[in-house]
């Protein structure tokens, strides 16, 4: 079975969502993006009318995928199961390849005014991953979901700060660790 080619917007939010991570949304101009991507300025436009519209998109496919990676790791009927599996996946993440932090807080150190589209986008994020972790919590057993959900995503956001500037393997064990004692799995 043939497959198909990526449209140029496929190719244009490849290239882009690449480039951000590795070099940082503000260093990457659009004339980059246009060449690597293979399309030309006039294609960029009419798909994305400015450069934000390619930043806010990107970071909507990194939510979506990340919404999707979360669901794998919490697809068990034991929620305690469910939350050993999710504190995993963020030590993994810590781990993996060309890893240079959270997306949502790079773009948030580049784009500092909270009203900004691109700001609104990484909020969205985050308060879909703080209700997903307290609701967690809460199926977990834990006495205080709310407490519990704040706590995991400070752990989240820690470990994928401390992951470049410290031993990606040792932060690994910490927030795992870490999680489990807070929400009293076993080790």
């Amino acid at each position: 079975m043939a497959t198909t080619a990526p449209s140029p917007r496929e190719r244009l939010l490849a290239t882009a969502r690449e480039l951000f991570y590795r070099e940082g949304i503000h260093s990457v101009p659009v004339d980059r993006i246009v060449t690597e991507a293979g399309v030309t300025r006039a294609t960029f436009y009419r798909h994305f009318p400015a450069k934000e519209n390619l930043v806010q998109e990107y970071l909507r496919a990194t939510d979506a995928d990340l919404r999707v990676a979360v669901a794998q790791a919490l697809d068990h009927g034991d929620p305690r199961a469910a939350a050993a599996a999710l504190l995993d996946l963020i030590g993994q993440v810590t781990c993996s390849a060309g890893f240079r932090g959270c997306h949502f807080i790079n773009a948030s150190a580049e784009y500092p005014d909270a009203a900004d589209p691109v700001r609104v986008a990484v909020a969205d994020h985050r308060i879909w991953f703080q209700d997903t972790v307290t609701r967690l919590a809460a199926r977990a057993g834990h006495p205080d979901p709310d407490h519990a959900g704040r706590v995991l995503v400070l752990l989240h956001d820690g470990a994928l700060s401390a992951a470049g500037l410290d031993d990606p393997e040792k932060v690994r064990e910490t927030v795992v660790r870490a999680g489990r004692d807070l929400l009293g799995l076993d080790h």
